[in-house]
């Protein structure tokens, strides 16, 4: 199979790509619409992609694409701890550095580091952790730095000159897998977590209690919600859809009426598909 990730190579969502299908073709995309676009077009049979951050929180894009690209459904999930270090080439010095280049979740996930030793050095945003290593090992006469995972750094030469730089310890980043079926996934060499559902609501309108509506649906089911996330529709303000996961294992009845009743107060449901999430190493 070939599996699309958002690229290029040593990423974060390569590294997690490679646990999760050690045995096919990864191929590296440009970016996350690239992604579902692969995967849409045929290009790819499944496409790894990251949705959220404990830190820095939901990635916004592909909660977007999600909602548009259609016939998209999700086929795992897949939690992993994010180590983040600084690097430079080896021709230069610490002190050298005039400007750092990465990803803008991992420059937020690091600001405290960096904000206390290099504070006065400007900053720069890439389209990955990898893109950034990447290009400051093709520049070595430019006195730059890259925030990026090991991998990056012996994948592209690059030296380490400050290890495990995030804010926070427990930073972790959650993947989906992404196809155009939702067929069954699973790894027994992988930790599970449990099983969860994912759901994309839109209310017809923006009324008072709508989104209570919303969730006493499954409330008076006690049907577990582990996220509850809001973006804008880009029709105007106040119009939203939301992502909703509910925890545990499908039970067609419970699950299938609970979808009935959402559609009698007019609301649109794409269920996303039911999955299992794991664990994947650093």
């Amino acid at each position: 199979m070939k599996i699309a990730f958002l690229g290029p190579q040593a990423s974060f969502t390569q590294l997690a790509a490679a646990q999760l299908f050690p045995d096919d073709e990864l191929v590296p995309v440009t970016n996350i619409l690239d992604c579902f676009a692969a995967v849409e077009k045929g290009d790819a049979d499944k496409a790894v992609v990251p949705l959220e951050n404990s830190i820095e929180g939901t990635v916004s894009m592909t909660l977007d694409y999600l909602y548009k690209t259609q016939n998209i459904r999700i086929e795992a999930e897949a939690v992993m701890p994010i180590a983040h270090h600084l690097m430079i080439h080896p021709k230069h010095h610490a002190e050298d550095i005039e400007k750092i280049y990465s990803h803008p979740q991992a420059l937020a996930q690091s600001f405290h580091f960096l904000d206390t030793h290099y504070k006065d050095v400007e900053r720069q945003e890439f389209s990955s952790t990898a893109a950034a290593a990447k290009y400051v090992s093709e520049h070595p006469d430019l006195k730059k730095a890259a925030v990026a995972n090991q991998f990056a750094a012996h994948l592209y030469g690059l030296k380490i000159i400050h290890r495990n730089i995030q804010d926070f310890e427990q930073n972790h980043t959650r993947f989906i897998v992404i196809s155009g079926t939702g067929s069954a996934y699973d790894n027994n060499r992988l930790e599970s977590l449990g099983n969860k559902s994912a759901l994309l609501i839109t209310l017809p309108e923006d009324h008072a209690g709508g989104l209570h509506q919303v969730l006493s649906v499954f409330a008076w089911r006690k049907m577990n919600l582990s996220k509850i996330e809001s973006r804008t529709l880009k029709t105007g303000l106040g119009n939203y859809f939301f992502f909703i996961n509910v925890t545990g294992k499908w039970l067609p009845t419970l699950y299938e009426n609970a979808l009935e009743e959402l559609k009698t107060i007019n609301a649109k449901v794409d269920f996303l598909g039911n999955y299992r999430e794991f664990l994947l190493k650093s």
